[in-house]
């Protein structure tokens, strides 16, 4: 099979099912909710959609548990919703890559239904059980949404594992029938014609098999269970088995990864991955990496982030984005504005990230600079792991107000609020009550005003991909951080050959007078993109308004 590498070409576009549009009015995202948006989509400028999971779940995480890998979760629709939705985005130009959720099952997926009935049941193997150590678990290891990672199940008195919620109980990779499910799943979604697969917390497949308590500060054991031992060979398998034979892509959700995991499980020679998503660029407002612990937002640490992979993995290929669905939103976030500058401060960051070198990810509501949710108790958020980080706060007696404040920020609710597409009642995403709270601000954050407004955030993502599309050096020029410890200013440059692209940003809410260095004279360089009319450039220096970008490229 020839492989293209379309995916370096493409601009993808994330949706959450359940909070995009809704066509029944059940209050629930369906599948033709998205069918009837797909013009939009590709008026955007996407060519590509990573669709969150639809498949057939108890939801007890939003469809991460998943009870049946070929057939859809019924109120999203059916199998001949889905098949319309597929032609009818390649119609389009759209390709769809799918969410690979094989960590784990559901709890009540049939193969541990049959693995809990008895220790010798054919379907034990699957999953990971152990005897526990008296009345305590097998060992010490802690979930990544708190607490303990193993579930205690009286009927045969073991303890089966789970590094996230008990209705997610982790496969067993060790057992080579575990792997050939999976590669049956992997061709049956293929085969229908599907693009490619967004690989959710891939590198968490492989256990160290001694099964020793750990010492980690936050994710106990974790050292046994990310980047486990036999991961590469596992992937490997998966790629050269199934993955090798169609024209798809895959991206790997991997936590805690360096740049020479990268390289090992994405770089050119080792046929497992096409790229990961690294996070070391969300971890800059929070401490070790967690959401729940924040802490002050500078510029320089972002910088240093994003020159990390831009500069590091050159053998690899980088993923771009600054939301999803497991992130809150980027209007904000990063030092920039949610209130006056929240329109030129959401072109700014989008233009700083979508123009390094990689793929984008536009997560849903982005493009029109949605904002996190305004919930007003606890009790209006559903997202499970923030309810489990909330007992475990309240455990190590937190104070109340920073527990709140935490929880309030870091919910992964936040991204999951309706997709506002009008100022009705209910943003012109369902008829009825949704799911999840709209939010207030849906009377003047929406597509149908976003159209309308010459610039408006929308308009201005239209543009930037559209130049993105049209300057082939974008894909493979030479990145350089021009000014790595300025403290307001980023300012990188894109070269190949003879033509070179200057992406500069202020993300202050101030006025700045920038000093361009000796070596960097862009009087005779073009502005190809701001989201700011006039712009001043001398041959010494550059006038920034707040939370501004430019964007030149010499002649």
């Amino acid at each position: 099979m020839k492989h293209t590498n379309w995916y370096k070409d493409a601009v993808i576009y994330q949706i959450y099912p359940r909070s995009f549009k809704d066509s029944n009015g059940d209050g629930f995202g369906d599948i033709p909710g998205i069918i009837s948006k797909l013009d939009y989509l590709k008026e955007l400028g996407v060519n590509c959609v990573w669709l969150s999971p639809v498949y057939n779940s108890p939801q007890a995480d939003n469809g991460y548990d998943i009870s049946d890998y070929c057939s859809i979760y019924p109120p999203f629709g059916t199998m001949d919703d889905f098949d319309l939705m597929l032609k009818e985005m390649h119609k389009r130009g759209i390709r769809l890559i799918m969410d690979l959720v094989v960590n784990h099952t559901s709890s009540e997926h049939p193969w541990f239904i049959e693995s809990r009935k008895s220790k010798d049941n054919p379907y034990r193997d699957f999953y990971i059980w152990k005897k526990g150590k008296g009345k305590n678990p097998p060992n010490n290891w802690t979930s990544f949404f708190g607490g303990k990672a193993w579930e205690y199940d009286e009927l045969t008195d073991e303890w089966y594992l789970r590094i996230f919620t008990k209705e997610q109980p982790d496969l067993n990779w060790e057992n080579p029938k575990v792997r050939e499910e999976v590669k049956k799943i992997l061709k049956f979604w293929l085969d229908k014609g599907v693009d490619g697969f967004r690989c959710d917390v891939i590198n968490l497949l492989s256990k160290d098999q001694s099964f020793k308590s750990g010492h980690e500060l936050l994710v106990k054991g974790s050292s046994s269970f990310v980047n486990g031992p036999r991961i590469h060979e596992f992937l490997n398998n998966l790629n050269l088995s199934v993955l090798d034979n169609y024209d798809c892509m895959t991206v790997g959700e991997t936590c805690f990864t360096t740049l020479e995991d990268a390289r090992m499980y994405a770089g050119k020679d080792r046929h497992e991955l096409n790229m990961i998503f690294n996070f070391d660029h969300t971890s800059v407002d929070n401490y070790l990496g967690v959401k729940w612990l924040m802490r002050k937002f500078k510029l320089v640490n972002l910088k240093k982030a994003f020159d990390k992979w831009q500069y590091g993995n050159k053998e690899g290929w980088n993923s771009l984005f600054i939301e999803n669905h497991d992130q809150r939103r980027s209007v904000g976030r990063f030092n920039t504005s949610s209130t006056t500058y929240r329109k030129e401060s959401s072109k700014m960051l989008a233009t700083m990230c979508y123009l390094q070198k990689g793929t984008p990810f536009i997560y849903q509501g982005q493009e029109i600079g949605m904002t996190n949710g305004d919930f007003a108790s606890l009790d209006e958020i559903q997202d499970t792991e923030t309810h489990t980080i909330n007992e475990t706060m309240k455990k190590m007696h937190l104070p109340k107000s920073y527990i709140k404040k935490s929880l309030y920020n870091g919910t992964r609710d936040n991204a999951r609020t309706p997709m506002q597409w009008d100022d009705s009642k209910y943003a012109g995403f369902s008829t009825k009550i949704p799911w999840l709270k709209v939010n207030e601000n849906k009377s003047f954050i929406n597509v149908k005003e976003s159209l309308i407004d010459e610039n408006s955030i929308l308009n201005y993502f239209k543009k930037l991909i559209e130049f993105r599309k049209n300057e082939p050096l974008i894909k493979d020029g030479v990145y350089l951080d021009l000014d790595p410890k300025n403290k307001n200013v980023y300012i990188y440059s894109r070269k190949k050959d003879n033509e070179e692209i200057v992406c500069i940003s202020n993300f202050s809410d101030r006025t700045i007078k920038y000093k361009l260095k000796k070596n960097q004279n862009y009087k005779d360089y073009q502005i190809k993109l701001s989201n700011y009319q006039n712009n001043e450039i001398d041959s010494s220096f550059i006038t920034l308004k707040p939370y501004e970008v430019v964007v030149l490229k010499n002649k």
